[in-house]
């Protein structure tokens, strides 16, 4: 038998009959008076094997092994004394008193044996905390400049890792680490400038002056190279545009000169950071294009993947860039890689023209079946966004798609196909009905619980205002007597809304309906019997209420609100309100995934339903005892808005929360120098019209060194909606500044000083008074309203040159949802009508039609219905 073959067999004998107790067990024999160096190692090795297959030891067996090993300190053999290294490693966070090895560690670690010093230093800086750290630091700066490569590697690494835990002791080592940078070892050089990228990386101008350092010096080691040019990367992301030009010239230079480095990997580096630039045009990409076009050629298989799938993440932005590498990436469709040939296809798919989508096509489908799910779930995304750029091509890539959705493959897989196929019944109303079918025919086979759910739910939206609506309620009645409880509620929905939608299948959902009266189930028992009452009664306001339109609160805030009224038994007398819910969060159109309302998939599984953004602001602000009065919170801005610059001194951003008679202003504020505390901070601010009163104001009570604090501001708003709705504020930061120690955060003294700082004016517009309303039947609620609750008014908008530009200006303006797809304008249009439907934070709706026309700009004619003739007259007249 040769040595490899006993080596392996060997292996695989140390990872049988792997029982804890009895490895343990064996452990004593580290207690032997002669060390049996084979049995210590291997029972070493099981004791690793154990603890990183995640194996429970307790405290007190592991700190009895850990005891045991140390006798193993008196055998001077080097592969024993090195697994007993590794073995402390990871024994260390699972026992007690381990520094009883502190002193062995310490002499291995300064002795005379190198090969002893590294993993000594390793394992030591595992065991150490923050207050023995100073008792082996003179010994750790000598080990970063030691000559021996491993050691100082080791040391380096380690205090990467020493720094990560919190220890800012290491932060005095910097001109050692910078020492360790000069070094002629390739691997020395690259700890080293990770060292310093880690001690400086809370300070941006360090790290700027960093980076512009080691660029202007040539690092021989390629690691480092990399390392610099990811550093240099994120410094340039994080520039504000114009902001620093010299350093962003100078960095922008580094990476392009990096371009024309001889190493393959510093090369594929900067051509990858380069194309990633967020604000680069076609033209500042080309050059890295072309690097990487070059290692497309490469014989080496890693280079040519990692090319490629660059390309492919650059396709996605700029296709017109990439289009000089198609004749390359042809070539690679032959590839014996398959995920290299399947990144080639779909970065052609991104970058061809229309009349190369079919052969890429055939191609693609001739080896779906020998690639992993993940390259599958690439090649869906890629077909998703030809969807968008050809329509006229839908046919041919459902086609693929209701093949790949009857295929074999995981869940993540299907999920994308779905989403892709539901993208293309929201974007193109000639391929509804083909992509339904496919859909449809999926259903009748789907072992995805969730999936199907999202199915049934389009179809309810979609399925019932089709050219046949007969044709899906076969298939949607077919989950009732098939499926789960899950899926057959979901199917009940689904059918009510063809009831509800269509006359003259009414009667016929209605005797459906009623089938599912006894159904075992709770759930669906008592869907049937509501939608059953409700159809019964044929009143619109009921079925556009109760079964078209979409749950408009928020589920966690309802749950909250719910659970609220039932425990406080004072308020049993009085009936539970919902206007009492914050409402859901409606995600803007252009970024929502096709779904036609369907609840997420965790909550169609049954699982637990994540909160919110506006959930969790809702939480924090009802634990204020000052803002318990103000009632449930209405809205929260979607993003902060930056009230500074991003290199001055206080960084200032702040999130507008909306109650019905009252605006929050929550300013979460960070101090970004180290030699000061800033105490009782607050924010002033100065309406700019009679209609907004500040109340009151919360202060921050203490800002340290980069650390967020918050401090609100409650400003009481006019009954008037005229008066309240739009206005400028005037803001100063106001604080007392107490001088600090850098390194211990320590004020110098109890007395400080107010000081101020003036931020950039806070906007209150209409849109912040406004909630998106989604709902599923915009005529019936406009009818519903009639003409006498309508206002009507006629704008000239002549900066506006394009329909887009003019539909985008006006969602945005209102703050309202775009109804039935109206934000999507068909190509060659010259008019279009825009369904607009939000909720004024009264929890009054107001619906909006605009017309539009393009001549010399866009004439806008906006017709508004509410019930509240101030609120109507306001909409209108606003935007003019």
């Amino acid at each position: 038998m040769s040595l490899k073959k006993r080596d392996e067999d060997g292996g695989s004998l140390l990872c049988m009959d792997l029982e804890k107790s009895r490895v343990l067990q064996e452990a004593r024999a580290f207690h032997a008076t002669t060390t049996d160096i084979t049995k210590c190692c291997q029972i070493l090795t099981r004791i690793l094997l154990l603890i990183n297959q995640g194996e429970s030891i307790a405290t007190k067996e592991a700190t009895e092994t850990f005891f045991a090993m140390t006798k193993l300190f008196q055998s001077k053999d080097v592969t024993l004394r090195r697994m007993l290294y590794l073995a402390i490693k990871d024994m260390a966070k699972l026992s007690e008193d381990v520094i009883i090895v502190t002193s062995s560690l310490t002499k291995d670690m300064t002795g005379r044996e190198d090969v002893y010093r590294g993993a000594a230093i390793r394992a030591l800086c595992r065991i150490t905390d923050g207050t023995m750290l100073h008792s082996i630091e003179r010994y750790m700066k000598q080990a970063i400049v030691d000559r021996n490569p491993s050691v100082a590697s080791a040391a380096l690494v380690s205090s990467v890792h020493l720094l990560q835990s919190g220890n800012d002791l290491v932060k005095r080592w910097v001109n050692e680490a910078q020492e360790a940078v000069s070094s002629d070892n390739p691997m020395v050089q690259y700890h080293a400038l990770s060292l310093l990228y880690h001690i400086r990386k809370h300070d941006r101008l360090a790290i700027s002056k960093l980076v512009a350092k080691y660029a202007r010096s040539s690092l021989r080691s390629p690691y480092a190279l990399c390392l610099l040019i990811r550093i240099a990367a994120k410094v340039l992301q994080e520039f504000e545009p114009g902001s620093e030009p010299g350093t962003e010239r100078l960095l922008h230079d580094f990476l392009e000169t990096c371009l024309k480095h001889r190493n393959e990997m510093v090369l594929y580096e900067a051509a990858r950071a380069l194309a990633s630039m967020p604000n680069a045009d076609a033209r500042d990409i080309a050059p890295s294009v072309s690097v990487l076009q070059l290692l497309l050629t490469s014989p080496k298989p890693t280079l040519r993947f990692a090319a490629v799938k660059t390309l492919n993440r650059v396709a996605m932005q700029h296709p017109v860039a990439v289009t000089t590498c198609n004749l390359d990436l042809e070539n690679m469709i032959t590839d014996s890689n398959r995920s290299i040939a399947t990144l080639a296809i779909t970065t052609l798919l991104k970058t061809g023209r229309e009349g190369n989508i079919d052969r890429l096509m055939k191609q693609i489908s001739s080896f779906m079946g020998e690639i992993t799910d993940e390259f599958k779930v690439v090649v869906v995304e890629a077909i998703r966004s030809l969807c968008a750029r050809f329509p006229r091509k839908h046919d041919t890539m459902l086609r693929f798609l209701g093949t790949a959705l009857r295929d074999e493959g995981g869940v993540e897989f299907k999920r994308a196909i779905v989403d892709t196929i539901i993208s293309v019944v929201q974007e193109s109303s000639d391929a509804k009905e083909t992509a339904l079918s496919h859909l449809c025919e999926y259903i009748e086979d789907c072992e995805h619980t969730d999936l199907a759910i999202r199915i049934l739910h389009l179809l309810g939206e979609e399925g019932a205002r089709s050219s046949k609506p007969n044709v899906y309620i076969r298939f949607i009645y077919n989950r009732i007597i098939l499926e789960n409880a899950s899926i057959r509620a979901a199917a009940v929905s689904a059918l009510a809304k063809f009831g509800a939608v269509n006359e003259s299948q009414l009667a016929s959902i209605i005797v459906l309906l009623e089938r599912c009266l006894l159904d075992g189930d709770d759930e669906v028992r008592d869907r049937a019997t509501f939608y059953y009452r409700i159809l019964k009664e044929q009143q619109k306001s009921l079925l556009t209420n109760f079964v078209l339109n979409r749950l408009s609160v928020s589920v966690v805030g309802l749950e909250r609100a719910l659970l609220q009224y039932v425990q406080d038994d004072g308020q049993h007398s009085v009936p539970f309100d919902l206007r009492s819910v914050p409402l859901a969060a409606t995600e803007e159109p252009s970024k929502t995934v096709a779904t036609s309302g369907a609840p997420s998939s965790s909550t169609a599984a049954g699982g637990a339903t994540t909160a919110s953004r506006q959930d969790v602001y809702a939480e924090q602000l009802a634990a204020i005892p000052e803002f318990s009065s103000l009632g449930p919170l209405f809205k929260s801005s979607p993003k902060a808005v930056d009230l500074t610059e991003s290199e001055t001194e206080y960084a200032v951003r702040c999130v507008k929360h909306v109650f019905k008679n009252h605006v929050v202003f929550q300013f979460d504020c960070t101090n970004t120098l180290n030699d000061q505390i800033l105490e009782n901070v607050t924010v002033q601010m100065e309406p700019g019209d009679e209609g907004f009163v500040v109340e009151q104001t919360i202060p921050a009570a203490k800002l340290v060194f980069n650390k967020p604090g918050t401090t609100y501001t409650c400003v009481a708003l006019d009954a008037d909606p005229s008066e309240s709705t739009a206005t400028s504020f005037s803001c100063t930061l106001k604080y007392v500044v107490k001088d600090c120690d850098p390194n211990t955060q320590e004020p110098d003294d109890d007395e400080g000083y107010e000081d101020e700082y003036v931020l950039e004016d806070v906007d209150v517009a209409l849109c912040d008074s406004f909630a998106p309303l989604a709902t599923g039947n915009f005529s019936g609620m406009w009818d519903e309203l009639s003409e006498e609750n309508e206002v009507e008014e006629t704008y000239a908008l002549s900066s506006m040159k394009t329909l887009e530009a003019a539909v985008d200006q006006v969602t945005s303006f209102m703050g309202m949802h775009p109804c039935e797809r109206s934000h999507k304008i068909p190509e060659n249009r010259s008019s279009h009508t825009l369904l607009l439907a939000g909720v004024f934070r009264s929890h009054t709706n107001v619906l909006v039609r605009a017309r539009l026309a393009l001549s010399d700009g866009v004439t806008l004619r906006i017709a508004v219905r509410s019930e509240d003739e101030e609120l109507r007259q306001l909409v209108a007249s606003s935007v003019g």
